[in-house]
Protein backbone atom coordinates (compact mmCIF):
# COMPACT_ATOMS: atom_id res chain seq x y z
CA UNK A 1 0.00 0.00 0.00
CA UNK A 2 3.06 2.60 0.63
CA UNK A 3 4.40 1.49 -2.54
CA UNK A 4 1.44 2.44 -4.47
CA UNK A 5 0.97 5.73 -2.46
CA UNK A 6 4.53 6.41 -3.58
CA UNK A 7 4.15 5.72 -7.40
CA UNK A 8 1.11 7.72 -7.10
CA UNK A 9 2.76 10.63 -5.54
CA UNK A 10 5.53 10.68 -8.09
CA UNK A 11 3.71 10.39 -10.82
CA UNK A 12 1.48 13.17 -9.81
CA UNK A 13 4.96 15.18 -9.35
CA UNK A 14 5.82 14.04 -12.50
CA UNK A 15 2.96 15.46 -14.15
CA UNK A 16 2.99 18.41 -12.07
CA UNK A 17 6.42 19.21 -13.30
CA UNK A 18 5.37 18.35 -17.07
CA UNK A 19 2.25 20.63 -16.99
CA UNK A 20 4.59 23.74 -15.52
CA UNK A 21 7.07 22.56 -18.42
CA UNK A 22 4.41 23.37 -20.61
CA UNK A 23 2.92 26.14 -19.34
CA UNK A 24 6.59 27.89 -18.88
CA UNK A 25 6.81 27.34 -23.26
CA UNK A 26 3.44 28.44 -23.70
CA UNK A 27 4.68 31.83 -21.86
CA UNK A 28 7.72 32.13 -23.87
CA UNK A 29 5.95 31.44 -27.25
CA UNK A 30 3.63 34.65 -26.29
CA UNK A 31 6.89 36.14 -25.85
CA UNK A 32 8.69 35.11 -28.91
CA UNK A 33 4.98 36.11 -31.34
CA UNK A 34 4.70 39.45 -29.29
CA UNK A 35 8.27 40.55 -30.36
CA UNK A 36 7.93 39.82 -33.96
CA UNK A 37 4.58 41.81 -33.85
CA UNK A 38 6.26 44.57 -32.35
CA UNK A 39 9.09 44.24 -34.97
CA UNK A 40 6.38 44.36 -37.86
CA UNK A 41 5.14 47.81 -36.07
CA UNK A 42 8.46 49.18 -35.67
CA UNK A 43 8.67 49.09 -39.57
CA UNK A 44 5.45 51.16 -39.40
CA UNK A 45 6.32 53.68 -36.93
CA UNK A 46 8.95 56.66 -36.71
CA UNK A 47 9.19 60.28 -37.71
CA UNK A 48 6.99 59.90 -40.85
CA UNK A 49 3.25 58.88 -40.97
CA UNK A 50 1.00 55.36 -40.59
CA UNK A 51 0.32 55.85 -44.15
CA UNK A 52 3.41 56.73 -45.74
CA UNK A 53 5.23 53.84 -43.96
CA UNK A 54 2.66 51.50 -45.58
CA UNK A 55 3.27 53.40 -49.23
CA UNK A 56 6.95 52.37 -48.39
CA UNK A 57 6.02 48.88 -48.06
CA UNK A 58 3.90 48.54 -51.07
CA UNK A 59 5.98 50.41 -53.63
CA UNK A 60 9.94 49.95 -51.91
CA UNK A 61 12.46 52.68 -53.45
CA UNK A 62 15.84 53.55 -52.59
CA UNK A 63 14.92 56.08 -49.71
CA UNK A 64 12.14 53.60 -48.29
CA UNK A 65 14.49 50.29 -48.28
CA UNK A 66 17.04 52.58 -46.46
CA UNK A 67 14.84 54.12 -43.47
CA UNK A 68 13.07 50.53 -43.05
CA UNK A 69 15.80 48.58 -43.50
CA UNK A 70 18.99 49.82 -42.25
CA UNK A 71 17.33 51.89 -39.79
CA UNK A 72 14.37 51.05 -38.61
CA UNK A 73 14.87 46.85 -38.65
CA UNK A 74 18.26 47.04 -36.74
CA UNK A 75 16.91 49.15 -34.39
CA UNK A 76 14.35 46.96 -33.28
CA UNK A 77 16.03 43.67 -33.36
CA UNK A 78 18.86 45.67 -31.20
CA UNK A 79 16.63 47.07 -29.04
CA UNK A 80 15.23 43.70 -28.41
CA UNK A 81 18.80 42.14 -27.99
CA UNK A 82 19.74 45.52 -25.58
CA UNK A 83 16.68 44.21 -23.62
CA UNK A 84 17.25 40.55 -23.17
CA UNK A 85 20.70 41.40 -22.12
CA UNK A 86 19.27 43.33 -19.29
CA UNK A 87 16.86 40.59 -18.72
CA UNK A 88 19.57 38.08 -18.37
CA UNK A 89 21.83 39.84 -16.53
CA UNK A 90 18.40 40.57 -14.22
CA UNK A 91 17.96 37.19 -13.89
CA UNK A 92 21.64 36.24 -13.28
CA UNK A 93 21.55 38.78 -10.27
CA UNK A 94 18.64 38.34 -8.05
CA UNK A 95 18.72 34.34 -8.18
CA UNK A 96 23.08 35.36 -7.39
CA UNK A 97 22.12 37.52 -4.66
CA UNK A 98 18.81 35.97 -3.42
CA UNK A 99 17.24 39.15 -3.34
CA UNK A 100 14.19 40.45 -5.78
CA UNK A 101 15.35 43.75 -6.29
CA UNK A 102 18.78 43.28 -7.30
CA UNK A 103 19.08 44.42 -10.58
CA UNK A 104 22.45 44.31 -13.68
CA UNK A 105 23.63 47.64 -12.40
CA UNK A 106 24.64 46.53 -8.88
CA UNK A 107 27.84 46.31 -9.06
CA UNK A 108 28.76 49.36 -10.68
CA UNK A 109 28.24 48.67 -14.55
CA UNK A 110 26.15 51.70 -15.74
CA UNK A 111 28.36 54.26 -13.49
CA UNK A 112 31.11 53.31 -14.87
CA UNK A 113 30.04 53.28 -18.45
CA UNK A 114 28.85 56.95 -17.68
CA UNK A 115 31.98 58.00 -16.61
CA UNK A 116 34.30 56.69 -19.51
CA UNK A 117 31.98 58.17 -22.00
CA UNK A 118 32.46 61.22 -20.13
CA UNK A 119 36.06 61.43 -19.96
CA UNK A 120 36.12 59.92 -23.93
CA UNK A 121 34.01 63.27 -24.92
CA UNK A 122 36.16 65.44 -22.71
CA UNK A 123 39.60 64.27 -24.23
CA UNK A 124 38.11 64.49 -27.58
CA UNK A 125 37.35 68.52 -26.76
CA UNK A 126 40.54 68.92 -25.20
CA UNK A 127 43.49 67.97 -27.23
CA UNK A 128 43.70 66.71 -31.25
CA UNK A 129 45.11 63.43 -29.73
CA UNK A 130 42.05 63.10 -27.85
CA UNK A 131 39.54 63.37 -30.61
CA UNK A 132 41.72 60.59 -32.56
CA UNK A 133 41.88 58.25 -29.38
CA UNK A 134 37.90 58.94 -29.67
CA UNK A 135 37.71 58.24 -33.12
CA UNK A 136 39.45 54.76 -32.35
CA UNK A 137 38.20 53.53 -29.46
CA UNK A 138 34.16 55.34 -29.88
CA UNK A 139 31.46 55.99 -27.36
CA UNK A 140 30.94 52.18 -27.14
CA UNK A 141 34.21 51.41 -26.75
CA UNK A 142 34.61 54.12 -24.13
CA UNK A 143 31.00 52.75 -22.48
CA UNK A 144 32.58 49.34 -22.22
CA UNK A 145 35.53 50.53 -20.65
CA UNK A 146 34.18 52.23 -18.46
CA UNK A 147 31.46 49.15 -17.43
CA UNK A 148 34.74 46.93 -17.19
CA UNK A 149 36.48 49.05 -14.92
CA UNK A 150 33.55 50.17 -12.58
CA UNK A 151 32.83 46.01 -12.05
CA UNK A 152 36.87 45.48 -11.41
CA UNK A 153 36.96 48.01 -8.95
CA UNK A 154 33.66 46.75 -7.62
CA UNK A 155 35.51 43.20 -7.11
CA UNK A 156 38.47 44.53 -5.94
CA UNK A 157 36.96 46.30 -3.12
CA UNK A 158 34.93 43.17 -1.73
CA UNK A 159 38.04 41.37 -2.21
CA UNK A 160 36.98 38.58 -3.76
CA UNK A 161 33.15 37.06 -4.82
CA UNK A 162 32.56 34.88 -1.80
CA UNK A 163 30.60 37.13 0.46
CA UNK A 164 27.42 38.46 -0.98
CA UNK A 165 26.45 41.36 1.28
CA UNK A 166 30.41 42.91 0.63
CA UNK A 167 29.40 42.67 -2.82
CA UNK A 168 26.78 44.26 -2.68
CA UNK A 169 27.72 46.87 -0.71
CA UNK A 170 30.95 47.57 -3.21
CA UNK A 171 28.92 47.91 -5.70
CA UNK A 172 26.39 50.67 -4.52
CA UNK A 173 29.53 52.56 -3.30
CA UNK A 174 31.51 52.44 -6.64
CA UNK A 175 28.34 53.66 -7.82
CA UNK A 176 27.86 56.47 -5.44
CA UNK A 177 31.62 57.67 -6.02
CA UNK A 178 31.83 56.85 -9.82
CA UNK A 179 28.50 58.70 -10.48
CA UNK A 180 29.81 62.06 -8.38
CA UNK A 181 33.04 62.08 -10.41
CA UNK A 182 30.79 61.73 -13.45
CA UNK A 183 28.44 64.87 -12.55
CA UNK A 184 31.65 66.70 -11.77
CA UNK A 185 33.12 66.34 -14.17
CA UNK A 186 29.86 67.62 -16.48
CA UNK A 187 29.22 70.61 -14.38
CA UNK A 188 32.83 71.49 -15.72
CA UNK A 189 32.08 71.18 -19.14
CA UNK A 190 28.25 71.99 -20.54
CA UNK A 191 28.87 70.76 -23.93
CA UNK A 192 29.57 67.83 -22.61
CA UNK A 193 26.67 67.56 -20.64
CA UNK A 194 24.33 67.90 -23.41
CA UNK A 195 26.51 65.18 -25.29
CA UNK A 196 25.95 62.68 -22.08
CA UNK A 197 22.48 63.30 -22.44
CA UNK A 198 21.06 61.00 -24.79
CA UNK A 199 23.42 58.08 -23.14
CA UNK A 200 22.51 59.11 -19.42
CA UNK A 201 18.55 58.61 -20.48
CA UNK A 202 19.24 55.55 -22.64
CA UNK A 203 18.37 55.83 -26.64
CA UNK A 204 18.11 52.83 -28.75
CA UNK A 205 18.39 55.86 -31.21
CA UNK A 206 21.67 54.95 -32.92
CA UNK A 207 21.37 51.42 -33.01
CA UNK A 208 22.24 49.88 -36.17
CA UNK A 209 23.10 46.28 -38.03
CA UNK A 210 26.79 46.29 -36.09
CA UNK A 211 25.32 47.13 -33.05
CA UNK A 212 22.69 44.58 -33.61
CA UNK A 213 25.22 41.91 -34.69
CA UNK A 214 27.71 42.68 -31.12
CA UNK A 215 24.77 42.30 -29.24
CA UNK A 216 23.71 39.15 -30.45
CA UNK A 217 27.20 38.13 -30.48
CA UNK A 218 27.11 38.84 -26.57
CA UNK A 219 24.28 36.94 -26.07
CA UNK A 220 25.10 34.07 -27.16
CA UNK A 221 28.41 33.79 -24.95
CA UNK A 222 26.27 34.90 -22.10
CA UNK A 223 23.22 32.88 -22.29
CA UNK A 224 24.81 29.37 -23.33
CA UNK A 225 26.67 29.35 -19.90
CA UNK A 226 23.96 30.84 -17.86
CA UNK A 227 21.79 27.81 -18.70
CA UNK A 228 24.59 25.40 -17.81
CA UNK A 229 25.28 27.43 -14.58
CA UNK A 230 21.48 27.30 -13.84
CA UNK A 231 21.73 24.24 -11.65
CA UNK A 232 23.90 25.84 -9.19
CA UNK A 233 21.72 28.87 -8.88
CA UNK A 234 18.93 26.53 -7.69
CA UNK A 235 21.13 25.22 -4.91
CA UNK A 236 21.84 28.54 -3.81
CA UNK A 237 18.31 28.94 -2.87
CA UNK A 238 18.66 26.51 -0.60
CA UNK A 239 21.49 28.91 1.34
CA UNK A 240 25.62 28.59 0.72
CA UNK A 241 26.20 26.29 3.54
CA UNK A 242 23.31 23.78 1.59
CA UNK A 243 25.27 24.31 -1.87
CA UNK A 244 28.71 23.83 -0.57
CA UNK A 245 26.77 20.29 1.17
CA UNK A 246 26.35 19.50 -1.99
CA UNK A 247 29.84 19.59 -3.04
CA UNK A 248 29.45 22.71 -5.38
CA UNK A 249 32.62 25.02 -6.08
CA UNK A 250 30.90 28.48 -5.00
CA UNK A 251 34.06 30.18 -6.06
CA UNK A 252 34.22 29.44 -8.97
CA UNK A 253 30.52 29.43 -9.52
CA UNK A 254 30.22 32.97 -8.42
CA UNK A 255 33.25 34.18 -10.59
CA UNK A 256 31.23 32.55 -14.01
CA UNK A 257 27.85 33.93 -13.10
CA UNK A 258 29.74 37.18 -12.58
CA UNK A 259 31.49 37.49 -15.30
CA UNK A 260 28.20 36.52 -17.31
CA UNK A 261 26.19 39.39 -15.39
CA UNK A 262 28.81 42.08 -15.95
CA UNK A 263 29.62 41.28 -19.74
CA UNK A 264 25.66 40.92 -20.82
CA UNK A 265 25.40 44.75 -18.59
CA UNK A 266 28.19 46.16 -20.24
CA UNK A 267 27.93 45.24 -23.83
CA UNK A 268 23.48 46.73 -23.19
CA UNK A 269 24.49 49.67 -21.67
CA UNK A 270 28.12 50.32 -24.58
CA UNK A 271 24.99 50.09 -27.28
CA UNK A 272 22.01 51.48 -25.24
CA UNK A 273 23.07 53.82 -22.80
CA UNK A 274 21.41 53.60 -19.07
CA UNK A 275 18.36 52.36 -19.37
CA UNK A 276 16.82 51.31 -15.94
CA UNK A 277 13.94 48.97 -14.94
CA UNK A 278 13.80 46.48 -17.47
CA UNK A 279 16.71 44.05 -15.75
CA UNK A 280 14.55 44.58 -12.52
CA UNK A 281 11.04 44.02 -14.11
CA UNK A 282 11.40 41.68 -16.30
CA UNK A 283 12.24 38.56 -14.05
CA UNK A 284 9.59 40.07 -12.00
CA UNK A 285 6.81 39.57 -14.77
CA UNK A 286 7.95 36.26 -15.65
CA UNK A 287 7.69 35.14 -11.80
CA UNK A 288 4.19 36.59 -12.19
CA UNK A 289 3.31 34.76 -14.81
CA UNK A 290 4.05 31.62 -14.36
CA UNK A 291 5.94 29.25 -11.75
CA UNK A 292 9.87 29.04 -12.88
CA UNK A 293 12.93 27.32 -12.00
CA UNK A 294 16.40 29.01 -12.58
CA UNK A 295 17.25 27.67 -15.78
CA UNK A 296 13.97 28.45 -17.12
CA UNK A 297 13.37 31.88 -15.67
CA UNK A 298 17.00 32.40 -17.43
CA UNK A 299 15.54 31.73 -21.25
CA UNK A 300 12.40 33.49 -20.44
CA UNK A 301 13.41 36.61 -18.51
CA UNK A 302 15.53 37.66 -21.73
CA UNK A 303 12.49 37.08 -23.54
CA UNK A 304 10.46 39.35 -21.21
CA UNK A 305 13.43 41.91 -21.42
CA UNK A 306 13.87 42.42 -25.14
CA UNK A 307 9.99 42.96 -25.55
CA UNK A 308 10.15 44.86 -22.80
CA UNK A 309 12.34 47.24 -24.52
CA UNK A 310 11.20 47.06 -28.05
CA UNK A 311 7.55 48.41 -26.46
CA UNK A 312 9.10 51.10 -24.28
CA UNK A 313 11.38 51.75 -28.28
CA UNK A 314 7.98 52.11 -29.76
CA UNK A 315 6.43 54.15 -27.18
CA UNK A 316 9.51 56.70 -27.10
CA UNK A 317 8.68 57.06 -31.05
CA UNK A 318 5.23 57.42 -30.85
CA UNK A 319 4.21 59.07 -27.78
CA UNK A 320 5.66 62.55 -28.71
CA UNK A 321 5.61 62.19 -32.68
CA UNK A 322 7.78 63.70 -34.83
CA UNK A 323 10.08 64.02 -31.65
CA UNK A 324 11.44 61.13 -29.70
CA UNK A 325 11.39 60.68 -26.41
CA UNK A 326 14.67 59.02 -24.60
CA UNK A 327 13.42 55.34 -23.96
CA UNK A 328 14.77 55.18 -20.72
CA UNK A 329 12.15 57.83 -19.39
CA UNK A 330 9.82 55.55 -20.85
CA UNK A 331 10.84 52.69 -19.16
CA UNK A 332 11.39 54.30 -15.94
CA UNK A 333 7.54 55.39 -15.63
CA UNK A 334 6.26 51.71 -16.86
CA UNK A 335 8.69 50.02 -14.81
CA UNK A 336 8.04 52.11 -11.71
CA UNK A 337 4.87 52.30 -12.41
CA UNK A 338 4.75 48.52 -12.05
CA UNK A 339 6.67 48.01 -9.03
CA UNK A 340 4.12 50.43 -7.48
CA UNK A 341 0.89 48.12 -8.40
CA UNK A 342 3.41 44.93 -7.26
CA UNK A 343 3.62 46.68 -3.73
CA UNK A 344 0.30 47.66 -4.04
CA UNK A 345 -0.88 44.18 -4.55
CA UNK A 346 1.50 42.44 -1.53
CA UNK A 347 -0.09 44.75 0.68
CA UNK A 348 -3.39 43.88 0.28
CA UNK A 349 -2.85 40.30 0.27
CA UNK A 350 -1.09 40.80 3.72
Amino acid sequence: MSSSRIIAASELQARAERDSSARVARWMLIYILVALLLAAMSLLIGTSSLRTSLEWLRSPAALSDAVLWDIRLPRALGAWLAGALLGLGGAIAQNLFRNPLAEPYLLGSASGAALGVTVCLMAADVSLSGLAWMGELGVTGAAFVGAAAGITLTLTLCRGVLQTASLLLAGVVVAFVLGAITSLLLLRSPDTWRAMQSFLLGTTGFLGWRSAGLLALVFALCLVPAVLLARGLDALTLGEDAARSLGLPLGALRVGLLGLLSLATAAAVSQAGVVGFVGLVAPHLVRESVHVNSRQLIIAAPLCGGVLLQAADLASRWIIRPSELPVGIVTACLGGSYLVVLLWRKAQRE
